[in-house]
């Protein structure tokens, strides 16, 4: 099968995912829906035409996605070039945007917002001042998700 048509297959298989989903690429142009498959649209074609193997494929894709989610390849390293200064005595690490570290706050260690996330029995998540935790570098990012007790089971 010529490189060509496997191109075509990939962005024809988009195409009819997008519209099974209701977006339409060919749907009215004030449509958020249009727009967004319009754009994957675009993505897909430039990703067919780069000629991917079933080998750099996934990868490419997996690096794209962290790349496009701002969120760092590699673990960070703490060097005082990935820090910004946000507010007085702030920092929040320029790799890596849930990253921070002031002196009030576990004694100048840095932290990450989004270490623990909470996820309710309905399946819903969130964070709060409790999802903080220190860290040391290097570091990856993770987040642990921590499962809340449902109310009603604890009555």
């Amino acid at each position: 099968m010529s490189e060509a048509k496997q191109e075509s297959m990939t962005t024809t298989f988009a195409r009819r995912e997008l519209l099974a989903a209701g977006m339409d690429p060919d749907g009215p142009e004030d449509d958020p829906n249009t727009w967004m498959a319009q754009g994957t649209l675009a993505l897909i074609a430039l990703f067919a035409e780069q000629g991917h193997s079933g080998s750099s494929a996934p990868f490419a894709i997996k690096l794209f996605s962290k790349l496009a989610a701002q969120e760092p390849w590699g673990p960070l390293k703490g060097d005082d070039a990935e820090w910004m200064e946000v507010g007085p005595g702030v920092f929040q690490n320029l790799r890596c945007s849930h990253v921070f570290k002031q002196a009030d706050r576990f004694d100048g260690q840095a932290y990450d917002l989004d270490g623990r996330i909470f996820r309710e029995p309905s399946g819903a998540c969130y964070t709060s001042r409790d999802s903080m935790v220190p860290i040391t570098f290097p570091y990856t990012p993770t987040r642990v998700y921590v499962d809340v007790p449902d109310p009603e089971s604890q009555a």
